[in-house]
């Protein structure tokens, strides 16, 4: 009988990876590849929802073909996201209608001012266990059927569909069939009700969202839809059985199964979730509550999340935005050069800062420049502000539960940077733990369609998956500790409302 595999759809801010992965939770093979950013104005990012499809069934040929595996040995597939994103598309042909809005896009902000100021923050937070912020994928919609009253008379008659990039790459997958997301997607909309476990009826009515537009929400781990044989010629249907937002998958990836395991996942931006069991913990420290999954016919489970906005994106614009460098490894070395960052410190405020602070108005920051600060300096302060961000949440995390952390789960690129790894434990003063499968975003949808379909049978089986790789234990002084981390504050609190008078006039 012929092995079989489970294969990952790890749809990301800049680009797709296809990972087919083994019984033990091995990668087998993988391919990636970038779509096009667009930023038409300051703030504003978008997607071509039609390329990242296209960036998809082209990334899943290359993998099952460097794997030398037939789509008939795949068991299932899961899907994970970049979440918040906003896509609207035409129920018949399938057709996106205007590209998408990133999470990243700020566009939203005034109106995001305009509801905190009539009071709704609580109410909304009370009910989502999200602030108001133009990161969430309500304001976004709400934007979008502002501008084009069509789009609203289409969206009551159901003849449009709203989704996150999840329910786009299912619904065309699946031939134009399935329109749904599952728990932890959709209570990353804000339109969603963490209590009830559905659309929330009175923030439809608030930001005039017709419900028909909605997808329906399903659990994490469950078969949803069979692949259009067309895109796989030659093959079997193959259930798409898993579906988790990015950070989500992650969390499931690095078996942080239990209240109070924690991880962070270094992407363009920095996400540290903490699993929290069965109940939405609320926050006091403006972190976010949000559904971690739910298995089945399980009860759902949640986490605290603290949101970095951008963590390797300043190291994508030291390349792409300033030509510092040429690739992103080259920072490891460049920031190995010098003892310490010399004084210079870098808030990347890029697109406003997430938690714990919630500053849509702030913007990146460069401080501390002397004649003798070269690329060296700057690269390392890159990379600091990474640990330092990751440090802001945690300290809120902490002030939050009681409870003080004593290991973090890291995964993504930069949890291969051993400079980088090495700082956060140092400035932590906590142990800091990368596992052998970095990929853990896409090993949790894995892992989540792989329930579903029997591939695995239980957490515990998974479990035994995980490995150390490296294990980074801190070694700074205190003093010194406390020193560099009161500088970086200040520069925070210099970075903040610094757009606020541009967006106000």
């Amino acid at each position: 009988m012929a092995e079989r595999y489970m294969l990952a759809i790890d749809a990301g801010t800049t680009g797709v990876t296809a990972i087919v992965f083994d019984h033990r939770g091995r990668v087998c093979s993988r391919a990636y590849a970038e779509f096009t950013q667009h930023y038409p104005r300051a703030g504003w990012v978008e997607h071509d929802a039609e390329e990242i499809l296209m960036v998809t069934l082209r990334v899943i040929g290359e993998a099952l073909r460097d794997g030398r595996i037939r789509s008939d040995d795949l068991q299932g597939i899961g899907i994970t996201n970049q979440r918040e994103t906003v896509v609207l598309w035409d129920r018949a042909s399938g057709q996106p209608l205007g590209r998408a809005i990133v999470w990243q896009d700020r566009r939203t902000a005034k109106f995001c001012d305009a509801l905190r100021d009539r009071g709704l923050e609580a109410w909304l937070q009370e009910r989502t266990g999200l602030l108001i912020d133009p990161y969430f994928s309500a304001t976004k919609l709400h934007w979008l059927l502002e501008q084009d009253p069509d789009l609203r008379e289409r969206a009551r008659s159901g003849t449009i569909a709203f989704g996150t990039i999840d329910s786009w790459l299912v619904f065309r997958l699946s031939g134009l069939r399935a329109h749904v997301t599952d728990y932890s997607n959709a209570s990353r909309t804000q339109l969603y009700n963490l209590h009830e476990l559905r659309w929330d009826p009175d923030i439809l009515d608030l930001l005039d969202i017709p419900a028909a537009l909605l997808p329906e929400v399903m659990p994490s781990s469950w078969i949803y839809a069979h692949t259009d044989p067309e895109l796989f010629p030659g093959s079997r249907p193959i259930p798409i059985a898993g579906i988790a937002g990015d950070q989500q998958a992650a969390l499931f990836g690095q078996a942080c199964h239990e209240p109070g395991m924690a991880k962070n996942t270094y992407g363009t931006g920095s996400f540290v979730l903490q699993h929290t069991g069965t109940t939405a913990v609320p926050s006091r420290q403006r972190l976010l509550t949000t559904i971690a999954w739910g298995i089945g016919d399980e009860p759902v489970e949640y986490a605290q999340e603290g949101a970095i906005f951008v963590t390797g994106a300043a190291v994508q614009w030291l390349r792409d935005g300033l030509g510092m460098i040429a690739s992103a490894t080259e920072t490891e070395a460049l920031a190995r050069s010098v003892a310490d960052n010399e004084g210079v410190y870098f808030v990347p405020a890029l697109t406003g800062l997430g938690a714990p602070h919630w500053d849509p108005h702030a913007r990146g920051l460069l401080i501390g420049l002397t004649r003798g600060t070269g690329k060296a300096q700057v690269a390392r302060a890159v990379l600091e502000s990474i640990a330092y961000q990751t440090r802001d949440v945690l300290e809120a995390m902490q002030r939050d539960s009681g409870i003080r952390l004593s290991e973090l789960r890291c995964d993504g690129g930069a949890a291969l940077n051993p400079v980088l790894m090495q700082f956060q434990a140092d400035i932590l003063d906590s142990s800091v733990v990368v596992p052998e499968t970095v990929e853990t975003t896409a090993l949790g949808a894995a892992y989540l369609a792989g329930l579903a379909t029997g591939f695995w049978g239980d957490r515990t089986e998974l479990a035994r998956h995980w490995r150390v790789r490296n294990r980074y234990t801190p070694g700074l002084p205190e003093p010194e500790r406390e020193r560099l981390y009161r500088r970086w504050l200040r520069a925070v609190d210099l970075s903040r409302g610094w757009a606020r008078e541009d967006t106000d006039s």
